[in-house]
Parts: C-alpha cells; sequence; structure tokens
C-alpha cells in the first residue's frame, strides 16, 4: 500500500511549497519495532477514570504534554485492554506521573486480572468520581477532549482542569523493560 502525504510550509512561503513523500507499506515486525522502544527512555504514567462504583487504570508510558494554552496532554490507551470501555465512555480521567519507587505500583496497573484497586494500593475519589492515587510525583484531573483510533490503540487528547506536583521527588522511568530513576 502506498500513501502519498503532504506537507504545507505555514509562514510566509507561498501555498506552492509543498512536499510530498510517498511511503510503502512498513517493513518493521513486532519485535524489531517494541526493541526500538525500549531503548526510548520514559516517565511513568498511570491514567485512571472511573465512578462510584468502579474503578479503572493503567499504567502508561506514552504520555505527553501537548500545549500550554490550553493545557493538553495524551496519552495511549490499546483498544483490547480492560480499561478501554471505561474510558471510551469518559468525561474525565486522572493522569497520575509516577515517583521513583514506585516501581509495584506501576507493575500492579500494568497486569491484568487483578484488583488495581484493593490494598496496598491507596486512593481517593476526585473530582467528577475521578481515582486519585496517593503518593504520586503529580496527579492531573483532565477532561477528555478527544478520541482518535490509531491502529490497536486509541490517542486521547484531554485538558489539565485540576492538579498538583511533589517538588521534593524523582521521577520513575521505564527503559528497556526496567523501572529505575533520573541518574
Amino acid at each position: 500500500m502506498s500513501l502519498l502525504h503532504e506537507v504545507r510550509v505555514c509562514d510566509d512561503l507561498s501555498v506552492s511549497d509543498i512536499v510530498a513523500t510517498e511511503f510503502i507499506g512498513s517493513n518493521v515486525d513486532l519485535d524489531l519495532f517494541r526493541g526500538l522502544f525500549a531503548r526510548h527512555a520514559a516517565g511513568v504514567a498511570v491514567v485512571t477514570a472511573g465512578s462510584p462504583s468502579k474503578q479503572v487504570g493503567f499504567t502508561a508510558t506514552s504520555m505527553v504534554s501537548v500545549s500550554a494554552e490550553p493545557p493538553l496532554l495524551s496519552f495511549n490507551v490499546s483498544r483490547g485492554a480492560s480499561s478501554w470501555p471505561t474510558v471510551e465512555a469518559a468525561t474525565h480521567v486522572g493522569v497520575h506521573l509516577l515517583a521513583e519507587g514506585q516501581d509495584e505500583l506501576a507493575t500492579r496497573f500494568s497486569r491484568s486480572g487483578v484488583d488495581r484497586f484493593a490494598e496496598p494500593t491507596r486512593w481517593q475519589p476526585g473530582l467528577f468520581d475521578v481515582p486519585i492515587l496517593h503518593g504520586a510525583l503529580a496527579w492531573m484531573i483532565c477532561r477528555i477532549e478527544a478520541r482518535f483510533i490509531a491502529g490497536d490503540h486509541a490517542v486521547i487528547i484531554a485538558e489539565v482542569v485540576n492538579a498538583h506536583y511533589d517538588d521534593d521527588r524523582t521521577p520513575l522511568v521505564y527503559h528497556r523493560g526496567k523501572f529505575t530513576g533520573v541518574r
């Protein structure tokens, strides 16, 4: 399959300054693709959503800042994840940046088939019934603005509506399949 992408230069150049590049289907297999991103060090976040009767959450390393005005972030979630139906229906989510030493919490929220909110997880309901995890380096309550399907995942764009951070701790980082801190 061949795709034609157009990139328009938006400064003072004319519309005729369009660059076209042809891409032919991917030759990158799944193991290579995963290996590439295992080499990308990333901060670790836990995304939560829910209602008074049901809470869901998952570990994400795909969370990034999108815009400062308004304060937007994005994260990705597998459409096959047990959390996806709740996130798909949610109006708000919690995004928690984990601190160094919170490896067990990150691991708990990455496993399927466990009650992620049972002991030893400490949490409380926040605004809009969003579960807020105790002890995170930072947390944000976000209003979901958009959802885009991208292959087997969904890309979520959300606006931060409430937040808190702790200045005295360092972030948890995921690199080459292991949790570590900033060195």
